[in-house]
């Protein structure tokens, strides 16, 4: 019947099975460009130097984990985990942070302290908003303390590392909000949230950055049930910001000073600012009792740093008077529980980290490129070993390995008898700031002429001190 013979077209591939194949990356995913990359390297290079500064080792991890592993530990974003399909062996998800498998890591080694940075990539199933530097795959860039030390002098150093790192990216001006997990919890208790409620209620707050107080409010009564007087009394609370004079202030409060946990928060927050004080960050750091990070491991010290670019008028619940808050570009904070999760005997190990955001910082350094008109190199070729006249080729591969052998950064052109003027173009293209010249004179007077790409001043170098001569001159730029 003609249905078979269609049937048969198909499996014989008849242009009707071809449906149209797309070829895109994934959702929430990109490419990385040449021009990327360099960016991306320079920014690397820069945190890994302050990492190092600070006395970092590092280590790497699976990019999955046992399913088990990750279950449990983040909350209401559990839904944001990627599993691997089941197929018939372990079941398996792909890490989400880094600060879990740091965990795992700590408490399967029985390691009790450690200062280490892990740059590596994460994956979350999120609805990206792909312009404002989010995304399914990305990396992150985390430092952690782990160990049993005196309070608050490992967290005041992770203060002056996001302080550090955002100063030397030259992002613009950032400010960097400090809370604690305790004067959180004890506020709620004060301000009657039953403690059930108080992870949920959390997470809610956690969108006052995103959200006006009014939706924030009611989606607290509305959804999560909580009665209007606490959710009033919350909105006192989480609208006050200053520095260590409101922990002193906090202290002597009515209503916060009946909580113990508030109280041992609130010291603590004065021993950090008086920290942050001797490492001179005082300028960025601001106390603010609204922020609450939505993760469940954080037990003490969180904090987030903030761009505020001083541009158009800020979206609904954006404090405006700053400038506007671009969203966050580093965030952490203290999780003294999480090792003992995962240890059989529950030891615990006390932890405190923070989180470089690295793909906001790559999209904002990135849109930097763009508006200046500044060329960015993707290659580092120092020389390139190029002949006017025809038959050279040998002589110019000779040349060359002579360079590479002496660790300079040498090109050459894969043709025969490429004209001059292609070669010197292709320095002008890619930034190679010189070329060696081969001739027969040149030969025959044991010399190479050296030009500079950018003046166009030529030189006859003798052969045996070229190495030489192009050392200093790159030394000299």
């Amino acid at each position: 019947s003609f249905a078979k013979l269609l049937e048969l077209k198909a499996q014989l591939g008849g242009d009707e099975g071809k449906h149209q194949f797309t070829l895109k990356t994934a959702k929430g995913t990109r490419d990385y460009n040449p021009k990327q990359m360099a960016i991306r390297e320079k920014v690397f290079n820069t945190i890994i130097g302050c990492f190092k500064r600070h006395g970092a080792e590092t280590i790497d991890t699976p990019v999955f984990e046992l399913k088990e592993t990750l279950t449990g530990k983040y909350g209401e974003d559990s839904k944001l985990i990627y599993d691997l399909k089941d197929q018939g062996g372990e079941l398996l998800s792909l890490r989400y942070d880094l600060t879990v498998p740091f965990a795992r890591y700590l408490a399967m080694n029985k390691i009790s302290n450690i200062k280490r940075y892990h740059i590596a990539k994460v994956y979350r199933r999120d609805n990206p908003a792909m312009t404002r530097g989010r995304y399914r795959e990305f990396y992150q860039c985390d430092f952690d303390i782990a160990g049993q030390y005196d309070p608050m002098i490992p967290d005041a150093e992770c203060l002056k590392i996001v302080h550090e790192i955002l100063s030397e990216l030259e992002l613009g001006d950032f400010r960097i909000k400090v809370n604690d997990r305790r004067i959180l919890d004890g506020m709620f208790a004060v301000c009657g949230v039953p403690d059930d409620k108080f992870r949920t209620i959390c997470s809610t707050v956690d969108k006052l950055d995103k959200m006006s107080w009014e939706d924030v409010r009611s989606e607290m009564v509305k959804e999560k049930g909580l009665s209007e007087e606490a959710a009033d009394q919350i909105g006192q609370y989480v609208s006050m910001q200053g520095g260590k004079d409101l922990a002193e202030r906090l202290l002597q409060d009515a209503k916060m000073s009946q909580s113990k946990q508030a109280c041992a928060g609130l010291t603590d927050m004065k021993l950090l600012f008086s920290y942050l004080e001797l490492f001179q960050v005082t300028d960025k750091v601001v106390f603010d009792l609204s922020l609450a990070r939505g993760l469940d491991y954080y037990t003490g010290v969180i904090y987030e740093a903030i761009l505020t670019q001083n541009g158009p008028a800020p979206e609904a619940g954006e404090k405006g008077e700053e400038g506007v808050s671009v969203g966050s570009v580093a965030g952490g904070g203290r999780y003294d529980g999480l090792v003992g999760m995962f240890d059989p005997k529950g030891r615990k190990v006390p932890c405190v980290g923070v989180s470089i955001g690295i793909e906001r910082v790559f999209s904002i350094l990135e849109q930097k490129a763009e508006a200046s008109a500044e060329k960015v190199r993707t290659t580092e070729t120092q020389v390139m070993v190029a002949s006017a006249q025809k038959n050279l080729l040998e002589e110019r591969l000779k040349l060359t390995a002579e360079l590479w052998n002496a660790g300079i950064k040498a090109e050459v052109m894969y043709k025969k008898n490429p004209k001059l003027l292609s070669q010197l173009q292709h320095c002008e293209d890619s930034g190679i700031p010189l070329v060696a010249i081969l001739g027969e004179q040149e030969l025959k007077d044991g010399v190479v002429k050296l030009r500079d790409v950018h003046s166009r001043e030529e030189a006859d170098v003798l052969r045996a001190e070229l190495v030489e001569e192009i050392k200093k001159r790159i030394a000299d730029v």
